[in-house]
């Protein structure tokens, strides 16, 4: 389970690591894909299958799924951890998150999110705003 908000730096090649509480995760590998609201969306590879799986079970014929394969499986990279547990993302993922020099890492139960340190707290601040009505309407939904 991933939860929490770690704030690293991306060195100047790019490497970003990992917290420390989450490396025995990947020891099997780690797929980071582009995600939503311009973050970055990372997964155990056993997580990734699945929701691979889900999204492969799309329809092709429709454009909107047939466009969100393309964001989420075209966008995605195998990477694996170094000695010390950092990952090197991919000019691409970055320049998609408008990563600088400090990320925050957020942990989301099954998948952690990295964001570029001022894009998150624009979208938290946003979100805690208008936090009362988010929550009301998930209680529409039963949560």
């Amino acid at each position: 389970m991933f939860i929490g908000e770690y704030k690293h730096s991306v060195d100047e090649k790019g490497r970003m690591a990992i917290p420390v509480k989450f490396r025995p995760n990947f020891r099997s590998g780690v797929v980071i894909s582009r995600g939503l609201d311009h973050c970055l969306f990372v997964f155990e590879k056993k997580e990734w299958d699945t929701f691979a799986g889900k999204i492969k079970a799309l329809p092709i014929s429709q454009s909107n799924p047939r466009a969100f394969s393309r964001l989420m499986l075209g966008g995605a990279m195998e990477l694996g951890l170094d000695a010390q547990g950092r990952v090197l993302l991919p000019d691409y993922l970055r320049d998609y998150a408008g990563l600088s020099k400090q990320a925050v890492i957020v942990g989301l139960y099954d998948r952690l999110e990295i964001w570029d340190e001022e894009h998150w707290k624009e979208y938290k601040a946003r979100t805690e705003a208008s936090g009362d009505d988010i929550a009301e309407k998930l209680g529409e939904l039963g949560i």
